[in-house]
Parts: structure tokens; sequence; C-alpha cells
């Protein structure tokens, strides 16, 4: 339905006919950490995330799964000697 809260005019999956369904009944603006980020966009009202009604706790519970404006650091797998690896295997068989 159309948000008539604090997203004036625009789709909101939280809004019902008897308004805002979401907790007290608005969404929250972006924090800091959000900055940089592809899905925020501002409204008359604010800076709202698109993906999220409340960016804060999703910073709170370690980081926002959806922020474009972080890299994710990829931990190398540890590398195997290949001879080791032949002998444990040939001790096995």
């Amino acid at each position: 339905m159309i948000c008539n809260t604090v997203k004036s005019g625009f789709d909101c999956v939280f809004m019902t006919k008897k308004g805002c369904s979401y907790v007290n009944s608005s969404c929250k603006v972006v924090v800091e950490q959000c900055d940089g980020c592809v899905k925020i966009f501002e409204y008359e009202s604010g800076k709202y995330c698109k993906v999220y009604p409340d960016p804060d706790g999703k910073w709170m519970s370690g980081g926002c799964p959806t922020a474009t404006h972080v890299k994710l650091e990829i931990k190398e797998a540890q590398k195997i000697n290949p001879l080791k690896a032949s002998k444990r295997a040939s001790k096995k068989a």
C-alpha cells in the first residue's frame, strides 16, 4: 500500500488500511554507517532505507547484510602441502 506517514506517496509493505504496522508506527531514519549505500532514498521527511525500516537494528547485530558500500573480507583457505596430503592418504588406505 502507499505510505502516508514518513515516505508519503511511495509503496510500503508495512502500510495497512489502519496505518503503519511497523513498531512505533513509522520507519526510522538511516544511521551514519549507511552513508554511501545505494539503497538509501531521500524523501521529504528525511533519508530512509528502501529495504529495512530500522537500519540501526541491522548495524547493531553485526552489520547490514544488504549494504552495497561495504566490502566483505574473504579469508583464504589454508593451503595444503600436496606431499603431506599424499602421505596421509596412503596411511589411511
